[in-house]
């Protein structure tokens, strides 16, 4: 697609290239040639504008003709009228070829609206920036189905070569957000463009025509959060605040950065994963400090809750109903339904899992 791209630009190019480039260095080289080899030889050429008027005449694939101009007048003329006649014909070809790519454009967007309308439960990706590649690479990996919507020809390129769904346009269209599948079979939608207001808009617009879609956006500055979750937001990220708190209240612990590093390059061992706090389990009514997850090498990236028992705790950010804890302090006492956020090696956790798990089921039979 990217070579498409580039050989079609090329050729909405070509008429004004071959006339600037082509024109002047082979008529140089060419009127310069035939008055030298020619201008002794009785062949009419005996100036250096009869060889400037015979290479305009053969470049031009005009000919010769029976009626040939004899006056410098007279060529002169010739050559202005073969000029312009290039110049009209170079213009027709220019728009001629635009209005052949923007109706490929017109295809190949009518192919990936077909093609989303036999997919259900999929994501749309609004932006195709740094963080939107990152996700729709993860999602890919996850064979989940999605598709990528920006205004930019580059970055639709490069996400039709990675071999995504991807659609040139603006996603705060109403019109291309309903021939995405917004009302269809949209489940998710991402707003993650590095444009704040263009978040607010597609966040708006997405809302006005989905009210059940869950909706991820984006906030790049802090003031701009409360205004995606008024427009209609269901989760805001906000990826540099989060990656500052994440170097502040880790610093001085490696295996937290060891986790987290891990995750960052992909590596498969390294994994995110949630530990819910059922009724009747271990957990329950135990303080974080007294899980030994350093043991374990594993990390508590925060705990989601919904219990109002928590709000007396600092780092606290409302998700929904709930609150994410980040990075509790170690006499913050989980009680049911507290959902714990943990990073480490995956056998690890599955470990802690599973031991939580035999221990409840074991409290739970009959002496």
């Amino acid at each position: 697609m990217v070579l498409f791209y580039h050989a079609e630009q090329c050729l909405m190019n070509y008429p004004r290239i071959w006339l600037n480039e082509l024109m002047r260095l082979a008529g140089e080289i060419k009127s310069t040639a035939c008055y030298m080899f020619e201008y002794r030889n009785n062949a009419g050429i005996n100036t250096l504008f009869d060889a400037f008027y015979w290479t305009i005449v053969t470049l031009a694939t005009v000919g010769f003709g029976d009626i040939t101009p004899q006056t410098a007048g007279g060529r002169w003329v010739t050559i202005f009228l073969i000029l312009a006649s290039l110049g009209v014909l170079s213009f027709f070809t220019s728009i001629l070829i635009a209005a052949f790519s923007e109706k490929m454009l017109s295809i190949r967007e009518s192919r990936t609206y077909a093609a989303l309308e036999h997919f259900d439960n999929f994501i749309i990706i609004c932006g195709f920036g740094r963080v939107g590649q990152e996700i729709a690479r993860h999602l890919h990996e996850e064979q989940n189905r999605f598709v990528v919507i920006d205004k930019s020809p580059e970055k639709v390129a490069l996400a039709k070569l990675r071999g995504y769904l991807a659609i040139e346009n603006d996603a705060s269209n109403n019109a291309v957000l309903l021939n995405a599948g917004i009302c269809r079979g949209a489940s998710v939608i991402l707003c993650i463009t590095g444009d704040d207001v263009v978040n607010v808009y597609i966040t708006l617009t997405s809302r006005h025509l989905n009210k059940g879609l869950r909706i991820i956006s984006r906030a790049n500055r802090h003031d701009n959060v409360n205004k995606l979750y008024q427009a209609g937001a269901n989760q805001v990220i906000r990826p540099f605040e989060i990656a500052g708190m994440l170097a502040a209240e880790f610093v001085g612990q490696p295996v937290a950065f060891e986790a987290i590093s891990g995750i960052l390059q992909s590596q498969s061992d390294i994994v995110m994963e949630s530990v819910l706090v059922s009724e009747k389990s271990p957990l329950e009514d135990q303080n974080i400090g007294q899980l030994d997850l350093g043991q374990r090498k594993l990390t508590l990236l925060g705990v989601i809750s919904a219990n109002p028992i928590h709000l007396k705790h600092k780092n606290k950010y409302q998700v929904n109903q709930q609150h994410f804890y980040f990075n509790p302090a170690e006499q913050f006492i989980l009680r049911h339904g507290d959902i714990l956020v943990l990073l480490g090696r995956k056998f690890g956790i599955d470990h802690f899992r599973d031991q939580v798990e035999r221990r409840r089921l074991f409290a739970r039979k009959p002496a």
